[in-house]
């Protein structure tokens, strides 16, 4: 089905879901709306996009619907509710895409009462920030049945660089946490080094940038590190949400029995930065927690990163 009649639904209109959903329409696809806060909806509309009352409502004029809400329970609440979730008005053929960060429970919980009704249920959570969600260039990891998969690729695609499906039902999931666990640990890895260099009286534009070219680079050193020396807390991604995410994937560890003593600790940390007032803030800001445990003064002597 060619994207000009591939009829489109979004629900949640976040930071990252507002421009993915612009991005559906961009790519030409008819679309319809949903957001719990109605005053999300406006861009939206002002794109072209038709407002619905409810997720069901979403559904019953969709092929497809993408979600992108907060955490588990959201999920479940915006697919399963009986009278106003996704299943309320699904039929036979509709794919249900989860962008979400959830348990891979939910997406087990999800895909069978979908198939159901004769519907199909895609976990498909996303990575790269508000940047990738504005430029379309988010990497989607997704787990479902893979004929759902092969449907949802164009409107995918319209959201994404990189689309992979990596398994069953769960499995995009439990690769988001995979990831969240690798941003998490690199974000405390950049904010140690820096704290080291800064107590040290190392220009930290010039540590930077000796080693972002090399073995440590990464997407987090190169991107959010500055914003660290800059004191530049503007989210790209909440601390919160992150704090949420590795949660999850400790609780997901745990029914696996799998040991995660460098994801406990990252957590630890981002939980402290929650605490400390810095939930709202972006990822950077954990940042903040390990000056504070430098002690008094700490941070006072920040060198400007180079430009």
């Amino acid at each position: 089905m060619a994207p000009s009649n591939l009829r489109a639904g979004f629900i949640g209109l976040g930071i990252m879901g507002k421009s993915m959903a612009l991005n559906l329409r961009k790519a030409g696809f008819p679309l319809t709306v949903y957001n719990r806060t109605a005053a999300k909806t406006a861009a939206l509309r002002e794109a072209g996009a038709s407002v619905a009352d409810s997720p069901a409502a979403v559904a019953r004029a969709s092929d497809l619907v993408v979600s992108c809400v907060s955490d588990s329970p959201d999920v479940l609440e915006v697919v399963l509710d009986e009278k106003r979730g996704v299943l309320a008005g699904a039929r036979e053929g509709l794919v249900a895409v989860d962008c979400s960060t959830a348990s891979p429970k939910v997406a087990v919980r999800c895909a069978e009462a979908l198939a159901a009704r004769g519907a199909a249920f895609l976990d498909a959570p996303v990575s790269g920030g508000d940047v990738g969600a504005r430029d379309a260039t988010l990497s989607i990891m997704v787990g479902g049945d893979t004929a759902a998969f092969d449907r949802a690729l164009p409107v995918l695609r319209a959201m994404g660089r990189t689309v992979t499906r990596c398994g069953g039902p769960g499995a995009g999931y439990l690769v988001k946490l995979c990831n969240q666990i690798l941003g998490g640990l690199h974000l405390v890895a950049a904010a140690e080094a820096l704290c080291l260099a800064e107590a040290a009286g190392v220009d930290l534009g010039a540590m930077l940038q000796a080693v972002s070219s090399g073995a440590a680079a990464s997407w987090m050193l190169t991107h959010l590190a500055p914003k660290m020396v800059a004191g530049d807390d503007r989210p790209g991604f909440f601390v919160d949400y992150q704090l949420k995410d590795l949660r999850i994937a400790d609780e997901a560890a745990h029914d696996l029995g799998v040991p995660l003593p460098g994801t406990a600790l990252t957590e630890a940390l981002f939980r402290a930065a929650s605490t400390q007032g810095y939930g709202r803030a972006g990822t950077q800001a954990v940042y903040h927690v390990l000056q504070r445990m430098r002690g008094p003064g700490a941070g006072a002597s920040v060198t400007a990163p180079r430009t």
